[in-house]
């Protein structure tokens, strides 16, 4: 399975042709007409921890909407998915009044002015505006929208995917890119480590017989050194940051949903980088080149984890 961004943005137009209008009774002397139901589902995706769909379809189109939910969580991993569809009706429709819900609302409005003597009289327009109000005689026409949207849907998602999985693959490329980086910083850092080390042990010699005078047993401050060098070498820092680059390129290399595997061996990469330079802070001369190495390591992680977020 291909690596795949987040982010993307599809969409897919489809129409539904019906013989009069969809309705089953014309008025006498009345000719057949066309209607025509035009549709647009778009698709929109970003960045999001885990899969987050939010849906803006027509009123009446709830058995539509459990469908997509359906299919998208078997097709999506992670993101923040926004679903649309609107609907365009044409020419040869028809409607009816929705007696029962137009004569409630003006039987409620009349008592209202009564029980408040106000003298005013509804207004058609507002009436009209009434979810409800008006029956379209293509109302019937549900169950088509329906299958016409899920017969689209497939093709939507093969254009989202096509967007996110091209996306997918610069970010594999960079990613590539800022895992040479850092092991090209480990390898710099390892070349400098034998010097580190000696720097350690002559700078604690010479702070002991500071200290304690010429008296000092040489053979308790080599002890004591070597205990001390032991503790502050970073080679048990650089073999783990090796490691977890190797595992990192592999993950790439597998492809799939490997956003927040990617995301927790970086994390556990700028812990090595973080140890390391505490190991080595405050010591001059080839430390600071160390130094210097782990800031670019750090720097090479963090963009890595900017990319990673995109990452499903």
């Amino acid at each position: 399975m291909p690596i795949r961004s987040m982010t993307g943005f599809a969409q897919v137009r489809g129409e539904i042709h019906r013989p009069d209008g969809g309705s089953a009774a014309l008025p006498a002397g009345s000719a057949p007409s066309n209607s025509r139901l035009a549709f647009a589902l778009s698709l929109k995706s970003v960045n999001h921890r885990f899969l987050d769909l939010h849906f803006r379809l027509p009123s009446g189109t709830d058995s539509l909407e459990m469908q997509l939910r359906r299919l998208l969580k078997e097709k999506m991993g992670r993101g923040h998915v926004e679903i649309s569809l609107s609907l365009e009706r044409t020419t040869g429709e028809t409607f009816s009044l929705n007696r029962e819900i137009v004569g409630g609302y003006i039987a409620a409005f009349r008592a209202a002015a009564a029980e408040f003597s106000l003298a005013a009289v509804p207004d058609l327009n507002a009436v009209l505006r009434i979810p409800g109000a008006l029956d379209s005689a293509n109302d019937s026409a549900d169950g088509e929208i329906e299958a016409a949207v899920m017969a689209k849907v497939g093709e939507a998602l093969d254009r989202l995917n096509q967007m996110r999985e091209e996306e997918g693959r610069g970010i594999a490329r960079e990613l590539r890119d800022r895992m040479a980086h850092l092991v090209e910083a480990s390898k710099n850092v390892q070349q400098h480590r034998c010097a580190v080390l000696q720097n350690y042990s002559d700078r604690l010699q010479s702070r002991l017989q500071e200290l304690l005078g010429a008296t000092v047993d040489k053979e308790r401050v080599l002890q004591e050194a070597a205990l001390l060098v032991d503790r502050s070498d970073i080679q048990e820092e650089i073999v783990r940051l090796e490691n977890h680059v190797q595992h990192f390129l592999g993950l790439l290399e597998e492809g799939g949903e490997i956003g927040k595997k990617l995301d927790f061996l970086l994390q556990e990469m700028n812990r090595e980088a973080n140890t390391l330079l505490s190991k080595t802070s405050g010591l001059a001369g080839e430390a600071l080149r160390i130094t210097e190495a782990g800031l670019a390591m750090k720097a090479e992680i963090e963009k890595s984890r900017e990319q990673v977020q995109n990452l499903e």
